[in-house]
């Protein structure tokens, strides 16, 4: 049980949060978690106390031992980002859904829902989980087991059990009364907007305290953000604020716009680093909006802090989450709908990032473009077809997505090395070349 100090640091009451999620959980029949604002489990609801098999196999393949730190992460930042619920794949290639816990409008934590499969392993992902890790086909057999293990949900169900975690995560958080906040607050902050630019323009309207501005200061913490170095950062940021503080002559409203000043700069150097635009973009609004809430420098202080360490997360921590999590979005959508017309740009929107971003993180992750990798499972699709006489052939190219019984052709054979019809008339014994 967690001391009644540690709750009051979190920010919210992990006993009421953890009866709920002990509900929840055991309604559904399904593990869920509590973590808090850096991604570490506050409370868990599996009896297996050491955690997913299937993870930890994957890991012991590779004599790593990851923490699941960086996924609770990025689940917890993505499900603020896109209003309160969030479903993702982590590396291993399992489902989760997460909403985060809110408090006087800032992210405390987060409720994590899973991990499930939507569809039985030898169906879907576990071939592109052992692809994309390069496992050796001796440990295949023992993954298989240990994936059977994981509970299959169907898609529709994943998104209404997500619905049913954001409706707890709201319940436990102080939703109501942070909408109440943001509606009063409105005219204010409509009215205070152009003192706020001007703030801003002249670092709070004072010239004596520009003059020492520690200017090196500053491009040593865009540089160190950039490269994702968060202690580093963290230190430069306390002595940029202690500047702040003292500068501002403990004018709240000065300290406040120089504190937005440093919110861009930060946000500059996240995106350098190759954080998401829209992303960083979004969160800038959002902290526009949250600054007014903060009555305290110490407060205020914190929340720069806690800034700081999520644009370096966008850059470095979570980079690679993101990226898996992406590529088995995009898999899981081309399995589901390949016998369809698929263009890339259709498959860069379901995943939320542009055609040519997603073009090269695909290409990157998979080791081949977009386009091979949907005709591979078109013809894999295929030759389950080709062993039924009873379709025939242009049927088959019909029903796997091609436009045309000669464009499959030319696609299978180069693929497989023989036609389709060779490989019908061979029931799928001859050896390609």
């Amino acid at each position: 049980m967690m001391a009644i100090k540690d709750q009051e640091d979190l920010g919210f009451d992990l006993d009421k949060i953890k009866s709920c999620v002990q509900a929840y959980s055991h309604s559904i029949e399904l593990e869920c978690s509590v973590v808090d604002i850096h991604g570490q489990t506050l409370y868990n609801t599996s009896p297996n106390k050491d955690g997913c098999k299937f993870c930890k196999k994957v890991q012991g393949i590779f004599d790593q031992n990851q923490s699941c730190q960086n996924v609770h992460l990025y689940g917890s930042y993505q499900a603020e980002r896109f209003g309160g619920k969030f479903i993702f794949f982590c590396p291993m290639g399992l489902i989760h859904w997460a909403s985060p816990i809110i408090v006087d409008g800032v992210l405390r934590g987060a409720l994590l829902g899973g991990p499930v499969l939507a569809a039985k392993p030898e169906e879907l992902l576990l071939e592109d989980i052992i692809r994309r890790n390069h496992i050796d086909e001796s440990y295949v057999n023992e993954l298989r087991q240990y994936a059977n293990e994981i509970p299959v949900v169907q898609s529709d169900r994943i998104n209404s059990l997500s619905e049913l975690l954001y409706l707890i995560a709201c319940h436990v958080s102080d939703t109501q009364t942070t909408q109440c906040l943001e509606r009063r607050e409105y005219e204010e902050q409509q009215s205070d907007i152009s003192e706020y630019i001007n703030y801003i323009s002249t670092m709070g309207g004072s010239d004596s305290g520009l003059q020492n501005y520690p200017l090196e200061k500053e491009k040593e913490l865009l540089s160190l953000i950039s490269i994702g170095d968060k202690a580093g950062s963290q230190k430069v940021l306390n002595e940029l604020s202690n500047h702040i503080f003292v500068s501002a002559e403990g004018n709240f409203e000065v300290i406040k716009a120089r504190v937005l000043e440093l919110i861009v700069l930060l946000s500059r150097a996240a995106l350098q680093g190759g954080a998401d635009v829209e992303q960083i973009f979004g969160l800038n609004y959002r902290y526009m909006q949250q600054i007014h809430r903060f009555h305290k420098v110490e407060e205020l202080m914190q929340w720069l802090s806690n800034i700081m360490m999520r644009f370096t997360d966008c850059v470095f921590n979570l980079a690679d989450v993101k990226h898996v999590d992406v590529i088995y979005k995009a898999i899981d959508y081309v399995k589901k709908n390949y016998m369809k017309k698929i263009t890339l740009e259709d498959v860069a929107s379901h995943v939320h990032l542009s055609a040519s971003y997603f073009s090269k993180t695909f290409k990157e992750e998979m080791r081949c473009n977009f386009n091979t990798y949907l005709n591979q499972v078109r013809i894999e699709m295929s030759k389950k077809l080709l062993a039924d006489d009873s379709i025939s052939l242009v049927e088959v190219s019909d029903l796997v997505g091609f436009e045309d019984l000669s464009y499959f052709s030319k696609v299978f054979k180069k693929i497989t090395g023989i036609t389709p019809g060779k490989f019908r008339e061979s029931k799928g014994t001859v050896i390609p070349y």
